[in-house]
């Protein structure tokens, strides 16, 4: 069975199916945030999206952060390091690309298991 969570009209926020969690790339509901006000902003939806996926962000098993510029870095992973469950840390990566909307400073996206 596959699940669509938070529907739009290009794509689902997050799909669920074979006991993992698909995140869309999801980024800052307020656009004018900083960088780590996005990444938090950024980090509260997907705790929204695992939850009702019926997961947690303990079971993230893998993120990847777009940065449209890599001075953000540090800014970003202040807010990261805020959420992070250090017990269980997910393999990540992050890189720098254009992203959409030139306001946008962060995307995040990444996989997780329905039960570890």
């Amino acid at each position: 069975m596959i699940q669509r969570l938070a529907e739009e009209g290009r794509l689902s926020g997050a799909v669920v199916h074979g006991g993992l969690v698909y995140l869309a790339g999801q980024v800052a509901d307020d656009a004018t945030l900083d960088a780590e006000g996005q990444t938090a902003d950024i980090l509260r939806q997907i705790d929204a999206l695992l939850a009702e996926a019926g997961t947690s962000k303990k079971n993230l098993l893998s993120v990847q952060i777009i940065l449209a510029d890599i001075r953000d870095a540090p800014a970003m992973n202040r807010a990261w390091d805020a959420w992070l469950d250090p017990a269980a840390k997910p393999a990540r990566m992050t890189i720098q690309a254009p992203l959409v909307d030139p306001a946008w400073r962060v995307e995040i996206t990444g996989i997780a298991a329905i039960s570890a």
